[in-house]
C-alpha cells in the first residue's frame, strides 16, 4: 500500500508537540477484499487520498509513513481510541475494509511527533515494532524482563542512531526507529527478545525527515 503524503501534507516548519500520548495506527491491505474491479479500487484510493488531506487540514493527522513492502502508519493527534476509530472510519478504503487498521495508544519516550517543512525531503529508517507475548510461563518474570528490555534500549540509544522510541498502553509492546539500516543482531540480542517475551518486527519505513523531531535533538 502506497501513501501519497509527498504531495499532500505541507507545513511551515518543524514543530514539536508537548502532547504526551497519541494514537498510533497501523494500516495494511486486506487480502480478503480482492474482488474489487480496478475502477472500484481507484475510487477507494482517491477517497483514501482525500481523507488524508482532510485529516491534515483539520490538524488530526500528525505523521504518516509507508513501509517498504506495503502497509504503513498514521499517528493521530488524539489520546482517545474511540476518537481515532471515528476519524479512521471516515476513510472509504477503511470503511469498506480495503485497508485494515490497528489503533494503539502510544507514548513517545524518546523523540516526539513534529510537523514537517514544505517542500519535504524523505528518508528511510529502520522501524521496529516490539510485540509482547505474556503467558503463564513468563508472567512472573515479565517485570524483570521488561526492565532488561528498557536497559538494552538505553544501550542502543547511546549509539546516537535512535530517533524515536515509544511504548503502547497495556503492555502491548512499543516502537523503535533508527537511522539507516540496522544489523538484525542489534535487535535480536535484546535479552527479552532472546527470552521470547518480546517478538520484534523489523521493517524499512519511508517518512518525511524531521517527522520524529530528530532535527530538534
Amino acid at each position: 500500500m502506497k501513501f501519497f503524503l509527498a504531495v499532500i501534507i505541507s507545513f511551515s516548519g518543524f514543530v514539536a508537540h508537548s502532547q504526551s500520548k497519541y494514537m498510533f495506527v497501523f494500516l495494511s491491505g486486506n487480502n480478503h477484499n480482492s474482488s474489487l474491479s480496478e475502477a472500484q479500487q481507484d475510487r477507494l484510493q482517491t477517497g483514501h487520498k482525500n481523507h488524508i488531506i482532510k485529516l491534515t487540514e483539520e490538524k488530526k493527522l500528525k505523521l504518516a509513513g509507508s513501509f517498504e513492502k506495503g502497509g504503513g502508519i498514521f499517528i493521530l493527534n488524539t489520546n482517545s481510541v474511540d476518537t481515532a476509530r471515528e476519524w479512521m472510519s471516515e476513510d472509504p478504503a477503511v470503511a469498506t475494509k480495503r485497508y485494515k487498521t490497528e489503533i494503539l495508544p502510544w507514548t513517545p519516550r524518546l523523540g516526539s511527533v513534529c510537523t514537517a517543512q514544505h517542500p519535504m525531503e524523505y528518508e528511510t529508517y529502520t522501524f521496529v515494532r516490539y510485540n509482547t507475548y505474556i503467558t503463564k510461563f513468563n508472567v512472573r518474570d515479565a517485570p524483570q524482563l521488561f526492565r532488561q528490555h528498557d536497559v538494552y534500549l538505553k544501550e542502543i540509544e547511546k549509539t546516537g542512531n535512535v530517533i524515536s522510541e515509544g511504548v503502547f498502553d497495556n503492555s502491548d509492546g512499543g516502537t523503535l526507529i533508527m537511522k539507516g539500516e540496522v544489523a538484525k543482531a542489534v535487535i535480536m540480542n535484546d535479552p527479552s527478545v532472546k527470552n521470547g517475551i518480546i517478538d520484534p518486527e523489523i521493517k524499512i519505513i519511508w517518512v518525511a525527515k524531521g517527522s520524529f523531531c530528530e532535527h530538534n535533538n
